[in-house]
C-alpha cells in the first residue's frame, strides 16, 4: 500500500473561479475540500472550510456561473463551512477522474492553496497510485511531495497546517514559547514574525486546533 502526496499547479485559466477568489485576496489562506460527492456526469456536490472573512466569499461566489447552489455556516473564528453544487467543468473533470480511479482512498481533504497550487493525498495500491500522478502530470505542473509505503513517518499534522501557521509555530518553538516553563511570550514571536501579537496567537491556536484534532482523528495509527 502506497502513499503520495502531490502538488498540483494549474494555471490561473484552469482554476475555479473561487479557488482564483483565494490566490487574489490575502484574507484568506486556504480553502480545504472536506467532502465531495458526484451525483451525475455534469454535477457535484462539495464541502469546504475556507480560511478567511465570510462577506466577501458570499459575494463573489454568487456570480459564478457554475455554482447551482451553496449554503454558508459561519465559524467562531474568521473562516466558515460552505456547502456547494456546481457543474463540473471540463478542467475539474480530468482532477476528479484521476483520483477516483479504482483502488484509490484519499487520505486527506484537497487544499486549495493561495500560491494557486492544490495538495492532494491519496492512498492505494502501486499501480492505482502510478496512473493517478501519471493522469494528473499529463495536462498539469506537479511536485511529488511526498511518496513511500504507509504507515509514512511523513504523514503528519504539518501537512495540515498553512506555511503562516508553520512559520509561526517554528518561531515560537524556536523563541522558547513552548518550554516548561515558558521561556518566552507572544511578544517575542511577534517580534520573531514582525507581526502583531494578537496575528501571532490567532495563527498558533488554529495551528494547535490543527494538530490536535488530527492527532486524536487523523494520521495512520
Amino acid at each position: 500500500m502506497r502513499y503520495l502526496e502531490l502538488s498540483i499547479d494549474r494555471p490561473a485559466e484552469d482554476r475555479h473561479p473561487m479557488h482564483q477568489f483565494v490566490v487574489d485576496h490575502d484574507e484568506y489562506t486556504v480553502a480545504r475540500q472536506l467532502y465531495h460527492h458526484q451525483y451525475a456526469p455534469r454535477d457535484h456536490a462539495l464541502l469546504f472550510h475556507v480560511d478567511g472573512p465570510v462577506g466577501p466569499y458570499r459575494e463573489t461566489i454568487q456570480a459564478v456561473p457554475s455554482v447551482i447552489d451553496f449554503e454558508i455556516a459561519p465559524c467562531p473564528d474568521d473562516s466558515f463551512y460552505i456547502y456547494v453544487r456546481d457543474e463540473v467543468t471540463e478542467s475539474g473533470r480530468g482532477l476528479i477522474d484521476a483520483f477516483s480511479r479504482p483502488g484509490l482512498l484519499r487520505a486527506r481533504p484537497l487544499e486549495y492553496r493561495t500560491d494557486g497550487t492544490v495538495w492532494v493525498a491519496v492512498i492505494g495500491p502501486a499501480e492505482a497510485i502510478q496512473s493517478a500522478a501519471d493522469a494528473v502530470g499529463e495536462t498539469t505542473q506537479t511536485e511529488v511531495r511526498t511518496v513511500g509505503e504507509f504507515p509514512s513517518s511523513s504523514i503528519d499534522s504539518r501537512v495540515g497546517l498553512t506555511e503562516r501557521q508553520l512559520e509561526a509555530v517554528t518561531a515560537a518553538v524556536d523563541c522558547g514559547y513552548y518550554e516548561v516553563p515558558r521561556a518566552a511570550g507572544l511578544d517575542a514571536v511577534a517580534d520573531r514574525l514582525e507581526c502583531s501579537t494578537g496575528t501571532v496567537g490567532e495563527l498558533l491556536r488554529r495551528a494547535e486546533q490543527t494538530v490536535m484534532a488530527d492527532l486524536v482523528t487523523g494520521g495512520p495509527f
